[in-house]
């Protein structure tokens, strides 16, 4: 991290899970800002529990380095930010923004005596001087060393952090953390989708100002669903380019609604301010529109689904990794890291560094199960295989375990059978659409004194970013080599991916689902003193290209 600081050039670092990769970055940063004149360190994560993790490190070595002169900010999204989400966001219509700009000095004196500015912190000052909680921490910004935020705050189209930094002028260090998420990340950040069904319920109670402008849209539309009624797949389709009516009468319906809201500026719609941002973002994408994305058309209820897919985020980044000293990319799954560094447009000049593993081979028995296949044509017969694994695995060391699955349909049916045939063993489930309570809930039944098998989707919110030391965790069994799904829209990404990197099946399947099955992995050995198995259960597994992208410090063996 400090030599990438010191050369000013962008690194890609893989390192196990569980040796404290936030604060072995953050550390030997802050080291490099006094040295290297930096301005700000951002510290990106993708989730909430990793901004957290930055928060305490930084308050770990602020507690370790004495009188340390060390600001550190954390920004939130908006939408969890905003204390009247059912007011629009200016001073004719929220008591938070009215007058913002005349309390502001006295609300940013009182949050500056804080070091750390997490968001609670931020909440407090706010409200206390009766300003937006979310517009304050923006404007903190400017007198943070550090800022802990979600990717989006410097990689996004119109990222606040990039263009501060552009428009300041400053010198800044980006730390990237979980790093495997940013593909998928980057890719929904210059992506943009219309609904048809919510253009038409928007139609019925439109102000009057607007009736024309939208009919002549909804017109525009009808006539790529006829067109698109007439092909041989209707259900979805893809366009070489985006047809310039409909995006005229997009363009002129957008306008119309900018127009509507300055002239109307109580009034809170919030349809139609849901789908005048969808359509300044489709415009505003539409205007470069290339190889790297997709213009497609599925069918749905209600009309259709529009959308501008980005496929490689390669020509959006490169400019802000252009605009940072350095950047560091790290996680425990960054295999192969060409994939990385060509769909993320990282710098020519990019190292690459694979950190060691403090842990031991014999810490972790890895056995891939090559007699059953979870192909989805092979599920039925291998339902009754892997609930005797499992079961073998479970009386010979009873414990706590993880098993992942493709899907909540197979999840389920292994689990009801794993119930029915072994009642004995206490299991639980990942649920459909699982609160933060159920999450926690989920999570808590991994006591170090019980035991018991937890079901869980491979991929979902249980396969990265919890941490189940010790006894509260000894073994996974993974059933599945967590390939995306094949159905049209992967297919065309394939095709692209062969196209521009000559590696579409690799990019499109293999790497995302290696990089789930060894993420899920990582939460059996989380210190050097823990011990535990992994079941990788698919004859795919066996494969050398397979082997390959598999963490160099594991022993893997053959069980059948």
């Amino acid at each position: 991290m400090y030599k990438a600081s010191s050369r000013s050039c962008a690194l890609l670092a893989q390192a196990p899970t569980g040796i404290g990769k936030t604060v072995g970055s953050l550390f030997p940063m802050l080291k490099a800002s006094a040295e290297h004149g930096l301005d700000k360190v951002f510290f990106l994560a993708a989730k909430t529990s990793g901004r957290q993790l930055a928060l305490d490190a930084c308050a770990t070595i602020k507690r370790h380095a004495g009188a340390l002169p060390l600001r550190v900010l954390e920004l939130s999204a908006k939408t969890s930010a905003c204390e009247h989400p059912d007011k629009a966001c200016h001073g004719d219509s929220c008591p938070l923004a009215r007058g913002f700009y005349d309390r502001l000095p006295a609300a940013r004196a009182a949050a500056l005596r804080a070091d750390i500015l997490d968001k609670a912190s931020v909440r407090d000052v706010a409200l206390a001087h009766q300003v937006c909680p979310y517009y304050l921490a923006a404007e903190l910004a400017r007198w943070a060393d550090v800022v802990v935020g979600d990717y989006n705050y410097y990689f996004d189209i119109s990222a606040m952090l990039y263009s501060l930094t552009v428009a300041n002028d400053w010198k800044v260090n980006v730390l990237v953390d979980e790093a495997h998420n940013m593909v998928s990340r980057a890719r929904k950040m210059y992506s943009a989708e219309l609904r048809h069904a919510a253009l038409k319920a928007l139609r019925k109670g439109a102000p009057e100002a607007l009736k024309k402008p939208l009919a002549r849209l909804g017109r525009q539309w009808t006539q790529l669903e006829k067109a698109q009624q007439e092909l041989p797949n209707p259900e979805y389709r893809v366009y070489d380019a985006i047809p310039e009516k409909f995006l005229d009468a997009l363009q002129g319906a957008s306008g119309a609604i900018g127009d509507y809201f300055a002239e109307h500026p109580r009034a809170v719609d919030a349809e139609l301010q849901r789908f005048y941002f969808d359509a300044l973002l489709f415009t505003r994408l539409s205007e470069s529109f290339g190889e790297h994305s997709l213009f497609d058309a599925s069918k749905e209820a209600g009309g259709t689904l529009l959308c501008i897919r980005n496929i490689i985020p390669a020509p959006f980044l490169k400019q802000r990794f252009g605009a940072c000293r350095s950047s560091a990319l790290f996680s425990a799954t960054l295999s192969p890291w060409n994939y990385y560094s060509d769909t993320l447009g990282m710098p020519g000049d990019t190292a690459w560094v694979d950190v060691d593993s403090p842990f031991d081979a014999g810490q972790l028995a890895v056995r891939v199960v090559g007699a059953i296949s979870t192909r989805y044509q092979h599920r039925a017969a291998s339902l009754a295989p892997i609930v005797a694994l499992m079961a073998r695995q479970y009386a010979e060391q009873p414990g706590n375990y993880l098993a992942f699955f493709s899907s909540f349909d197979y999840m389920e049916q292994v689990a009801a059978l794993f119930a029915e045939r072994h009642p004995d063993v206490p299991l639980w489930r990942q649920e459909r659409r699982m609160d933060e309570a159920g999450r926690a809930q989920f999570l808590a039944r991994f006591r170090a004194d019980g035991r018991g098998i937890g079901f869980a989707v491979l991929g979902g919110s249980f396969g990265e970013g919890i941490d189940l030391p010790s006894a509260r965790l000894i073994g996974a069994f993974i059933a599945t080599l967590g390939l995306p799904q094949i159905n049209p829209v992967n297919e065309q990404i394939r095709q692209r991916m062969a196209a521009v990197f000559g590696a579409g099946y690799d990019y499109t399947y293999l790497y995302p689902g290696i990089q789930k099955v060894v993420q899920a992995a990582g939460r059996v050995i989380r210190s050097e003193s823990d011990r535990g198995v992994v079941y990788l259960i698919d004859d795919r597994f066996a494969r050398p290209e397979v082997r390959r992208l598999l963490p160099a410090w594991w022993h893997v063996a053959l069980d059948g």
